[in-house]
């Protein structure tokens, strides 16, 4: 009840101090009244915060005039809105955030190709496409500058690097390769590999002139070509000896069915080293607060590489081309070949 009173009191002493109620006779007022004095008392109070906000405001003038110089000079160099949106678009990023202006969605634009300039193409570019662009782009290089010579006749070729490697080195190789040395398996698989890349390029550049001009030409070389690109990851990776223990036990492995020319047995260790064979998803052995016991006996050698990362599925995919282009340069028996056919000229 003394609060209560005491609260009472204090309101009467409040509205005499504001003079809201002049009339003793008089039991009301109105609430604009009293908001209207609130507000002038809250003025006159922060009155002296307001002039300092306003110095400090324009000491920052200064500051703002540098910063207005260089947004000017955005515009003045800014692209087109469309051009804007068109390369967001293809890097996947939204054409305009919240509260952003043009001005802002531009500055994005050139910090992303800035830290990212890698990214090309509408979302993930046509590998192939613009391989076979540049094989066209070195053919029409070639004739402008053609001078009948050997000079031209190198320019339509695929690109070689030869680092030394023979049949014998490789069938010394064999007998090393898989007997437990991790470097030496990184090793041999980059030579195998570079050797197959370097008969491959040196059969396409065996071919006629024309045949290269013509379009299954064209695409041989891009194809040549793309495989170059997508293995130097791997390349990299073995000659750093930092392959992944599951993926080089796989690699190792497909590499020796394919010096012994055992397509097939090759071919099936690729497809438990793309796909995998793991009885269960590794989502759906995490279902619910425990682990399913399955999940213990699932390793990297059985989980499907392919999906890891767009990196790796690139080289796994042009280990396969290699697998494909050593079985045509190293023919076997039918029996040992992965979907055989037989030679055209053949009877």
């Amino acid at each position: 009840m003394d609060v209560l009173k005491a609260e009472i009191e204090r309101k009467k002493r409040q509205l005499q101090e504001n003079n809201l109620i002049n009339d003793p006779k008089r039991k009301y007022f109105k609430r604009a009244d009293l908001e209207a004095k609130q507000a002038q008392e809250y003025w006159k109070k922060h009155s002296n915060t307001a002039r300092s906000e306003n110095s400090s405001q324009a000491d920052e003038g200064h500051e703002s005039a540098t910063s207005g110089e260089g947004k000017t000079s955005d515009r003045l160099t800014q692209l087109p809105r469309k051009e804007v949106i068109r390369r967001l678009r293809e890097r996947g990023e939204p054409i305009k955030l919240f509260g952003e202006d043009d001005i802002d969605a531009y500055r994005r634009l050139k910090k992303l190709e800035t830290t990212e300039p890698d990214v090309q193409g509408e979302g993930f570019e046509n590998d192939f496409q613009a391989a076979m662009e540049k094989v066209d782009q070195d053919y029409l290089n070639e004739i402008i500058k053609s001078t009948g010579g050997d000079e031209a006749k190198q320019s339509i070729d695929v690109s070689v690097k030869d680092d030394g490697t023979t049949l014998e080195d490789l069938a010394r190789m064999r007998q090393e390769l898989g007997q437990g040395d991790k470097d030496k398996n990184h090793e041999v698989v980059l030579r195998y590999f570079k050797f197959v890349l370097k008969k491959w390029g040196e059969k396409l550049n065996q071919r006629s002139e024309e045949e290269k001009r013509t379009i299954k030409g064209k695409m041989a070389s891009a194809t040549h070509s793309q495989t170059v690109a997508y293995l130097k990851p791997l390349f990299r990776k073995l000659k750093n000896k930092d392959v992944d223990e599951g993926l080089l036990g796989s690699i190792v492995e497909i590499v020796l069915f394919m010096m012994d020319r055992n397509y097939i047995r090759a071919n099936d260790a690729y497809l438990e080293m793309a796909i995998g064979n793991a009885p269960w998803p590794i989502g759906v052995t995490m279902v619910g607060i425990h682990a399913r016991t399955g999940r213990e006996k699932i390793s990297s050698r059985y989980v499907a590489h392919v999906l890891n990362d767009e990196t790796q599925r690139k080289y796994i995919q042009a280990v396969k081309r290699l697998m494909t282009q050593c079985q045509i340069l190293f023919p076997t028996d039918p029996s040992r070949s992965y979907n055989f056919l037989r030679p055209a000229n053949s009877s």
